[in-house]
């Protein structure tokens, strides 16, 4: 993930999903963006094609097939120093398993930052590539996320199946 980044996407791409519609965004630098949306969006747009969105669809629906449990995206994300250090830790729980925004917090160092991890997953702006959906209250109930929690209990609910295959 490259450090922050304040230009606009260059190029963008909507592709159904298992879902629904979801949208990626890219800059020079990589994968700014990647969203579910709702309502008419169109294919593609604003400049080129884009030079990691195949990849990205590609790889999102490899994980839907249960092909992928990891990405290989450049990331371009904006964000504040704290934001972006969630993001990388979201990025280290394993597929198929959970933590608490208490366990996100304890990792980085800030054990008392439960409800700034919970403020930062809400601003993640890569879903499924920043696992943010991995994240749980911690009783284990689904609290919020931006995709919705019937999204997000059904992509946990998939990865739980997939690690169980083994």
């Amino acid at each position: 993930m490259n450090d922050v980044n304040d230009s606009r996407a260059t190029a963008w791409r909507c592709f159904e999903m298992p879902l629904g519609v979801m949208r990626a965004e890219e800059d020079a630098q990589g994968i700014t963006s990647l969203r579910f949306v709702d309502g008419p969006t169109g294919e593609s747009g604003s400049g080129a094609d884009g030079r990691w969105l195949a990849d990205a669809e590609a790889q999102v629906r490899e994980y839907f097939a249960g092909t992928r449990r990891t990405f290989d995206l450049p990331l371009s994300l904006s964000g504040s120093d704290f934001q972006r250090r969630v993001w990388h830790a979201l990025m280290d729980i394993p597929f198929g398993e959970t933590r608490s925004y208490g366990d996100v917090a304890a990792a980085l160092g800030n054990p008392g930052a439960a409800r700034a991890v919970g403020m930062a997953n809400n601003k993640n702006p890569v879903l499924i590539v920043v696992p943010c959906h991995r994240v749980v209250g911690s009783s284990g109930r689904l609290m919020g996320y931006a995709g919705g929690l019937e999204r997000k209990r059904y992509l946990l609910e998939l990865e739980r199946t997939l690690a169980n295959r083994g």
